[in-house]
């Protein structure tokens, strides 16, 4: 790999839209205010630039790591190498015969509300949904009954030289937390959705109880990372960790919150760490009482403390 300074020196000369950070704190960019630094930290305007940044880091043999709303991901304290690729700038949003385009930086919650002040029905499940809508995609989100491949029409995506790909909904072999996006890495540049003309009365009261049950049951209140765990089959992540007797239980300045089992905020300082190890502890005692094993749906990535500490020596 060739020196930091020349990297640097590269991307500036490279990328036309682009803002360019070192060893940005990723804390700053994370729901649960977690996350060590990135080597560089690029947020793109348009999708040429975030193709350049693919090309240039694939010809250069330099990982880059995707980052979105960061709401359902936990940066560990180290940080991560290489490059991190914000694409939250790329946000337009327009609709056309009932096909919605929109940028993958833009908040699915936005989509939700476009959608319902054109009185177009399908996107209400997402209206309390916190992740942009690349992050949307990568995982197929879903609440309260719908998921994304609901309403999907096609995805626009990067691979990882910056080529550009179009894939229909079909082909992005979407499941419970789960996408093709996921399993080549690819990132995701522009979405569409498919909805269908709705009564505007219907949509806002779906819209409003959603949002009431949300705010009721959920610790909004608190940083986290959004629903830890899967759903395992037949059964609730939740009610099983409740069950355990776990709600309140604290490592370091993170807990199992007491208002839902299902999340774990970040109630003093808390760092990835202590999520790592709160996590670990909830699966190793939800098995033991159960024999259920809990698979996370937060995305845990970067590197540890003690391994950028050796790397530095």
């Amino acid at each position: 790999m060739v020196n930091h300074t020349q990297i640097e020196e590269d991307l500036r000369s490279l990328l036309d839209h682009s803002e360019i950070k070192t060893y940005e704190p990723l804390k700053n960019y994370t729901y649960t205010r977690t996350g060590g630094p990135a080597d560089f930290y690029i947020t793109v305007h348009d999708i040429e630039d975030a193709s350049r940044v693919l090309q240039y880091s694939y010809e250069n043999r330099i990982p880059v790591t995707y980052l979105g709303n960061g709401s359902n991901i936990i940066i560990r304290d180290g940080g991560i190498r290489g490059i991190v690729l914000n694409l939250l700038e790329l946000n337009y949003l327009y609709e056309s015969d009932d096909i919605v385009t929109v940028g993958s930086g833009r908040a699915i919650i936005d989509v939700s509300n476009y959608a319902r002040d054109l009185s177009l029905t399908g996107m209400e499940f997402a209206c309390g949904i916190p992740g942009s809508v690349g992050g949307a995609v990568y995982m197929n989100a879903g609440a309260y009954g719908g998921e994304i491949k609901d309403c999907l029409l096609e995805v626009t995506v990067l691979d990882e030289t910056g080529e550009r790909i179009t894939l229909r909904n079909e082909e992005l072999g979407l499941e419970y937390r789960k996408s093709m996006v996921q399993e080549n890495d690819y990132a995701v540049v522009e979405a569409k959705f498919r909805l269908k003309p709705g009564k505007p009365e219907d949509i806002q009261k779906m819209m409003e109880d959603l949002t009431e049950r949300r705010s009721s049951k959920q610790p909004l209140e608190y940083p986290s990372c959004g629903s830890v765990f899967q759903r395992p089959p037949g059964n609730f992540a939740g009610k099983l960790i409740q069950e355990a007797g776990l709600q309140g239980h604290r490592i370091g300045g993170v807990e199992v919150s007491k208002k839902h089992a299902g999340f774990m905020v970040n109630v003093d300082g808390g760092t990835a760490g202590d999520y790592e190890a709160l996590i670990e502890y909830v699966q190793k005692k939800v098995y033991t009482l159960f024999g259920v094993t809990l698979n996370r749906e937060v995305r845990i990535i970067g590197e540890p403390v003690y391994k950028r500490a050796e790397r530095q020596k």
